[in-house]
Formats: structure tokens, sequence, C-alpha cells
């Protein structure tokens, strides 16, 4: 059993009470007798998403272990709030530099991203609550412990979070194979680096929020990078520019 999953009802309720960070809670569709009520009850207190699915989904989530109806996929770490972000950046003395995830779905692109993020000296990371990976502990494990050191925090919207972000003198650059060379625009400043969805990109939501859309300069016979490969490009451009100021 993976060492981010929680299953059957007196555990998964258990989890909740005790003050455990939950990303996702799988119940049995159709299922809404008094214990699950509970654990549903607990769910929304935490803001955790809840997902209805098959028998056989939760099978698989459990290894087809005796789990009640109910599953629970619980983050290894905590998150941070994105004042955190902003106060890592002060301490440092530094103008923000935060790496946007839209909806990156694979934990090793993600905990890749993470590593990249602490290696780059970016001062957070941020992700959406659906449709995208959270902190498991494969993120964990491939971000080589830059988990314990670089905040992540985790937002409802992505396009209102940008408004907010750009509210408070941020400015947003994105990776994409249509956008203007990277080398050719100032990416210095309070800066957000966005990076897409492993098979999308970048949704265009978020594309038309961004005040920059940069392309990395490709020479071979396929036409992507991996987006975890994206991102190590992209930011150490960012920090290229910035020690170049």
């Amino acid at each position: 059993m993976s060492e981010d999953r929680i299953i059957g009802r007196n555990a998964v309720l258990e989890a909740f009470r005790s003050g455990k960070t939950v990303d996702k809670l799988f119940i049995l569709d159709g299922c809404q007798d008094g214990p699950i009520k509970n654990i549903v009850r607990e769910a929304k207190k935490q803001s955790t998403l809840i997902k209805y699915v098959t028998k056989e989904k939760l099978d698989s989530l459990a290894d087809h272990g005796k789990h009640q109806g109910v599953v629970a996929a619980t983050a290894a770490c905590e998150y941070a709030e994105l004042e955190d972000l902003f106060a890592l950046a002060e301490k440092k003395g530094e103008d923000p530099f935060f790496i946007l995830c839209d909806e990156i779905e694979d934990p090793h692109n993600l905990g890749a991203i993470i590593r990249t993020a602490n290696l780059a000296g970016a001062h957070g990371v941020i992700i959406p609550k659906r449709r995208a990976v959270g902190l498991t502990g494969t993120v964990a494990k491939v971000s080589a412990g830059a988990v314990n050191y670089t905040p992540v925090a985790k937002v409802t919207n992505l396009v209102r979070t940008i408004e907010e972000l750009k509210e408070r003198g941020l400015w947003f650059v994105c990776g994409d194979m249509d956008g203007e060379l990277m080398y050719r625009q100032n990416l210095t400043g309070p800066m957000v680096l966005v990076i897409g969805n492993e098979g999308k990109g970048v949704s265009r939501l978020v594309k038309e929020n961004c005040d920059y859309v940069a392309s990395i300069p490709m020479k071979g016979d396929i036409d992507s990078l991996n987006a975890s490969v994206a991102a190590g490009v992209l930011a150490f451009e960012i920090v290229r520019q910035r020690m170049g100021q």
C-alpha cells in the first residue's frame, strides 16, 4: 500500500480529527450512511477535495485492502500559505520569485520542479487544489528533501491567485512554444514562472493572464521538453538575468 493512503472508515476519520493534512478523499459512489457523513463533514472543515468513485477505483487505491467505502490521500508534508512565500523572499532580502504549476499531474514532475525551485532560489511553489498532484510521498522523495525547505502553497483558483499576486506587484511569465524567445524578455524583478500541464500545456485562462509568454530554443526532432525540464531551463534563465542586474 502506498505510504500516502489511509484506508477504512475509522482510520480516515481519526486522520481528520488529528489534524493530518488530507489532499483528497475518495468515497464509494452512492454511499451516504452515518459514518460516511461524519467523514464528509470533517473533510469539508478542512476544505478537502472529495471524489465519489467506483468500487473498482477504490479497490485499486487501497491495493485491494478492506477500505469500507473510503480512502484518503494524505500529504507527505504540510502546505504553506502564500504569505509564507512572501515572508521567505523578505527574509532573504530578494524580489519574490515563485513557480506556479498549472495542473501538473505527474508526481515525478512536481517533485523535480520543487527541487529545481529550491536550487534556483525560488521562494516557493504554487499548485492548484483540483486536477493536479499534491504533496504525495513520491513527490517528497523525488524532490530530494527540497519540500522541507521550499514552501508549497495549494490554492483553489489559479486565475484569482494570479490576479491577487499581480495586485502585489508580481509579473507572470509562462512557458509556451508560441512565445517570444526567453533570452529576449526582461525576466527580472518580482516574478512568477508558470509551468503548464504535461499534455495540454498552460491552460487558456492562465495564459491570457500572464504578462509574458516565453519559448525555449529547441533544435531537435521532437517538439517539446518534459514539464520539469522546461521549468529548470526557464527558472535558471530568470536566475541568470537576476545575477546580471
